[in-house]
Parts: structure tokens; C-alpha cells; sequence
């Protein structure tokens, strides 16, 4: 019940509708460029993972390869390195106060999610 509470007031106060909604627009613009599909379907996975992230957990997929470790050195020079900095930069802004320590924790979670997201899924969290 804690991570539902969590989730709903991440995605209305903790920015989970917006980060939800700029990789949904990243994902359509990587689809409409045909050969960056793989990124957008990556992007679609970062942002169900940043619609609701407590409660559920990034995992190395089994089958991933030297193929998705190479389109992740791409994504990392183009688009990781500076969603995984306004991830940092939102999340240290949002534990200055108390209540905003989970939601500021969640964006660390998803430091990781902006970088290498390639060969990766999302899974319920233990």
C-alpha cells in the first residue's frame, strides 16, 4: 500500500508525469527516425519506469549483447549523460526537504535507467 501512496504522489508532485511524458517524446521522435528504433523503445521503457518507480526495480536482461553494450555508448554520448545529470540535479534538489527524500531517492534510481538503458528491463522489486 506505502508504494501505491508513493507512486501517486510521485507521479503528481515527485515529476513522474512530466519525466513520463518527455520520454514518451523522445521515444516518438526516435521512432520516426527509423534507425534509432532501439532508443526508443528504450525511452518508452524509461518512462513507464519514471510514470512508477517505487516498487519496481532495473534488471540486465539475460540475452544482452555486445550490440545493445555499443548503442548504449551512443545513448550515453547523445542522451544519457545529461538525463542522468538532471536526474542527480532533481533528486539533490528534492532531499533538501523531508519529504522529499523518497522522491528524491526514486530520481537516483533512475540515474542508472538514463545511462545504460539498453539491455535492461524493469521488474517488480523484492
Amino acid at each position: 500500500m506505502i508504494r501505491f501512496v508513493l507512486n501517486v504522489l510521485w507521479a503528481i508532485f515527485g515529476s513522474g508525469i512530466v519525466l513520463a511524458i518527455g520520454y514518451g517524446i523522445a521515444a516518438l521522435i526516435c521512432f520516426a527516425l527509423i534507425i534509432t528504433i532501439p532508443f526508443g523503445v528504450a525511452a518508452l521503457r524509461l518512462a513507464s519506469y519514471s510514470l512508477w518507480p517505487f516498487g519496481r526495480t532495473l534488471v540486465t536482461k539475460p540475452g544482452a549483447g555486445v550490440a545493445s553494450g555499443v548503442t548504449n555508448i551512443v545513448w550515453v554520448l547523445v542522451a544519457g549523460w545529461w538525463l542522468a545529470l538532471a536526474h542527480i540535479l532533481a533528486g539533490v534538489a528534492q532531499c533538501v526537504t523531508i519529504i522529499g527524500i523518497p522522491f528524491g531517492i526514486a530520481n537516483f534510481k533512475l540515474v542508472p535507467a538514463a545511462l545504460w538503458p539498453l539491455g535492461q528491463e524493469v521488474v517488480p522489486a523484492p
